[in-house]
């Protein structure tokens, strides 16, 4: 079973579609539970996380922290921690299911993780560069963009000890997996043009 974590502020806006994109994984019996870890909204995002049966934390401390606190809540073997922007593609329920059971059968469960590839919204060549980016950063670094998703087992991540204390903590527990560890699932996620 996966466990969904997505740390949001002030998300109400992208929420909504990035929540329903987890449905296919709910009825396919993969998701068991989301959470959201909030570091303080003032708009309706607490509203929209009971309206869509999610756990709703709230918890005081630095990004790393709440994260780490909001996983002893979750209960699935596998956790995916998604960005309040990353809409994930169609397929991505068999995709995480086939990649959890593969690692689970090859005894790799607490070697490996995984990340979706970037699909930018929008048209021309301005988003295609930015995937190009994106595609290049993981084959050469092996670091996916935090946006890409990471789905990991329980026990990878308590062993790596969870996020790191402070900002970025999601680039840093990448890191600590590292390079090479964390495989690209053909499934995409589609994120927003950047602003500006």
């Amino acid at each position: 079973m996966l466990s969904v974590v997505i740390p949001t502020y002030n998300s109400e806006r992208s929420l909504v579609p990035v929540l329903a994109a987890l449905v296919p994984g709910v009825t396919a019996g993969l998701v068991g539970d989301v959470v959201l870890v909030d570091g303080g909204s003032t708009d309706d995002t607490a509203a929209i996380a009971d309206a869509a049966g999610c756990l709703f934390l709230a918890p005081s401390g630095d990004p790393g922290i709440r994260l780490r606190q909001a996983a002893g809540h979750l209960r699935g073997n596998w956790l995916m921690f998604l960005s309040p922007r990353s809409l994930l593609a169609e397929g991505w329920a068999r995709e995480v299911a086939h990649f959890c059971e593969t690692a689970e059968r090859r005894g790799q469960a607490e070697a490996v993780a995984a990340t979706f590839r970037i699909a930018l919204d929008g048209y021309g060549i301005g988003p295609r560069i930015g995937e190009a980016v994106a595609a290049a950063r993981l084959l050469l670094l092996g670091l996916p963009r935090p946006e890409q998703g990471l789905v990991l087992s329980r026990r990878l991540y308590e062993r790596l000890g969870g996020h790191p204390s402070g900002m970025k903590a999601d680039q840093r527990l990448m890191r600590r997996i590292g390079r090479r560890r964390i495989h690209p699932l053909r499934a995409h996620v589609l994120l927003p043009p950047p602003a500006g």
